[in-house]
């Protein structure tokens, strides 16, 4: 290769920048890209090295002084055009044996800072916007909570004084509405205030099982009149007070239990506490709320956890719903830095299990630390727990028609819709229909027409034909499967 780099004529088309100069800084060759980029042209060779990167090199008599290191690292350097303007650069020197002289390698990086910079821009904006929307939904939603229990306020008072029992129905339906509009602002101002990551945990000393026997005490009521059993356990291995915050704790539990009454129509449901780990005078609680309801799907199970995610649209409609609030418990779960699984199966039930970590109130301590480590009771052991909660051969047997714990649950079913029919309570009536219909799924035909008749009646709120469907249904359920088929032979 010769020094006015001839033997260089592979790299003159190269989008990369060629620069060769020798022991004095003297340019010797430079191909099209650095010739076009630096705005020298032909007139490149011959000028110094400083005139290029006057920052890493300065002119001498002898040649040059600098104290860039050569070598084959990249380092990002400031280059010169020749009207002293400047762009940023990705730059390599290292000496070459066969030109005698330094060769350097330069990329043109100002367009790839320029996209940087808007990447970045871009993101800040983004943020801010995340940030004034969180803002804007708690404030709006905060706002909507005055005229709402404005709302329940005066219902409830008017409620107190309304002897007319048609518009006492009417006043206790609007604010039945009232408390569903006042879960819904609560659920989006939570989810706005973990968006915005102002939401902080406000622990204190509180007694457990106070805790739970009021968490016990809000859904014992719904569940029961549902016709279901419903079971509460805590282990005495759980200190009398624990450290920690009970009113998300308390939360946690009420989405969970009230998704388990919502889904569940036959059979029981359950909470079960354990402790599982303890380092120092912090401990693990494990929960587990399980059920015998609607049940879930494998592959729609990864949408339990996501926000304004349902499993699919006709739950939504039919159940409503945001779709917040088990997302806002599994970050309420993390934050006491525990996690939350479910485990369901489509028609047999659901189980949610979650652990927390608190701190041992016993101990007289009001300070505690989540562990960086769990020593938690083996898996086996925590399956032995959950195999016990529930009985699933009677739960199966209440769904099969025609078996005594069937009909029996069938029986008490329909007295209560009855009572809800003269009270025209259709709401709860509706609630009722679900579980006479999943009691008569395997029925025969005559009473799975006469289910259908009763359904519609109660839909439509219309009392004759829901007492007479009711009439019809009963005849046909004490008739013997022969007479049935009969019947429908005719």
């Amino acid at each position: 290769m010769t020094q006015d780099g001839t033997g260089l004529l592979p790299v003159e088309n190269s989008l990369e920048m060629f620069l060769i100069f020798n022991t004095d800084g003297t340019i010797v060759y430079a191909n099209a890209a650095a010739r076009d980029r630096l705005e020298y042209g032909n007139e490149l060779c011959g000028n110094h090295i400083s005139s290029i990167f006057p920052n890493e090199f300065k002119k001498t008599e002898d040649g040059f002084f600098s104290e860039y290191s050569f070598g084959s690292r990249t380092q990002n350097l400031t280059a010169y055009r020749k009207n002293l303007t400047c762009f940023p650069v990705e730059a390599r020197m290292l000496w070459e044996e066969e030109c005698a002289g330094y060769l350097c390698m330069a990329n043109d990086i100002l367009e790839k800072e320029h996209l940087s910079q808007e990447i970045e821009h871009v993101q800040q904006e983004a943020k801010q916007a995340l940030q004034v929307r969180s803002e804007f939904v708690a404030n709006v939603t905060h706002e909507l909570r005055t005229p709402v229990n404005g709302i329940l306020g005066n219902i409830m008072e008017l409620a107190e004084k309304e002897e007319d029992e048609h518009k006492k129905k009417t006043l206790w339906l609007i604010e039945r509405c009232c408390g569903d509009m006042n879960r819904l602002i609560n659920n989006i101002l939570d989810f706005s205030k973990l968006e915005a990551g102002k939401f902080v945990m406000e622990t204190r000393r509180f007694h457990f099982r106070n805790m739970i026997d009021y968490v016990r005490g809000n859904h014992q009521n719904k569940i029961t009149e549902k016709g279901l059993e419903f079971f509460v356990t805590v282990s005495p291995e759980i200190p009398e007070y624990v450290v920690g915050d009970e009113l998300k704790i308390v939360q946690i539990l009420n989405n969970l239990l009230s998704n388990a009454t919502k889904f569940t129509h036959v059979g029981r449901i359950s909470l079960e506490i354990i402790k599982t780990a303890q380092v120092k005078n912090t401990i693990e609680l494990y929960f587990l709320v399980m059920d015998t309801g609607i049940g879930v799907d494998k592959e729609n199970q990864d949408k339990l956890f996501k926000a304004f995610s349902q499993v699919d649209a006709s739950i939504s409609r039919k159940y409503g719903g945001t779709g917040l609030g088990l997302n806002i418990t599994k970050q309420f779960v993390e934050m006491m830095g525990g996690s939350i699984s479910v485990e369901s199966q489509k028609n047999k039930g659901t189980a949610f299990t979650f652990s927390i970590w608190v701190g041992d109130g016993d101990t007289g301590e009001e300070e505690y630390a989540l562990p960086d480590i769990s020593v938690r009771k083996s898996s086996a052991e925590i399956s032995a727990a959950v195999a016990g909660l529930q009985d699933q051969n009677e739960t199966d047997a209440m769904r099969v028609y025609g078996t005594s714990e069937n009909l029996e649950l069938l029986d008490k079913t329909l007295s209560k819709m009855v009572l809800c029919i003269e009270m025209e309570n259709w709401e709860k009536a509706e609630d009722f229909m679900e579980t006479v219909r999943q009691l008569t799924e395997e029925a025969p035909r005559d009473v799975a027409r006469s289910i259908l008749r009763l359904k519609m009646a109660v839909q439509k709120a219309n009392y004759e034909k829901a007492i007479a469907s009711l009439e019809e249904l009963k005849t046909n359920m004490e008739r013997k499967p022969e007479e049935g088929n009969a019947a429908d032979g005719l």
